[in-house]
């Protein structure tokens, strides 16, 4: 569906109730990229969530946010709390067995591009397909 696979530097990682974010996260703690969280629930896969990290200077210098694409995940805010304290409470609430998060650095030596723009032809992909955006982002 979506074209990431061009992007060399990626992976992936689950995350159930019964762990920690911050210890299964293995997303680079000095790359800027995309983030996409697909959730586990009932032996279905959805994606609730497409995210970016990092940004791009006027004078094309790379802006990374402190701890890269594994601080965002771990730490950005996402239902009024940090996400190592909201996913743990939204997989409860939603009785969902376990997220698996793939990133991608979308900028780096052999790519140049702004994680912004791929996480915005990320959700547009998914809007034309289904009509709405991934339940976990409120807007775009």
């Amino acid at each position: 569906m979506f074209e990431l696979e061009k992007y060399k530097s990626n992976g992936h990682f689950f995350y159930s109730y019964d762990e920690e974010l911050q210890a299964v996260c293995n997303a680079p703690k000095n790359g800027i990229g995309v983030y996409l969280v697909y959730a586990l629930k009932g032996g279905r896969i959805e994606l609730v969530y497409v995210g970016s990290s990092g940004k791009i200077k006027q004078n094309g210098d790379i802006k990374t946010r402190i701890g890269g694409i594994y601080d965002r995940l771990v730490n950005g805010n996402q239902f009024g709390k940090p996400r190592k304290v909201s996913w743990k409470e939204k997989l409860e609430e939603d009785n969902i067995e376990a997220l698996d998060v793939y990133w991608y650095e979308t900028f780096d030596d052999n790519n140049f591009d702004i994680p912004s723009a791929v996480e915005g032809r990320v959700i547009q992909e998914f809007y034309d397909i289904n009509g709405e955006l991934p339940k976990w982002n409120i807007e775009f």
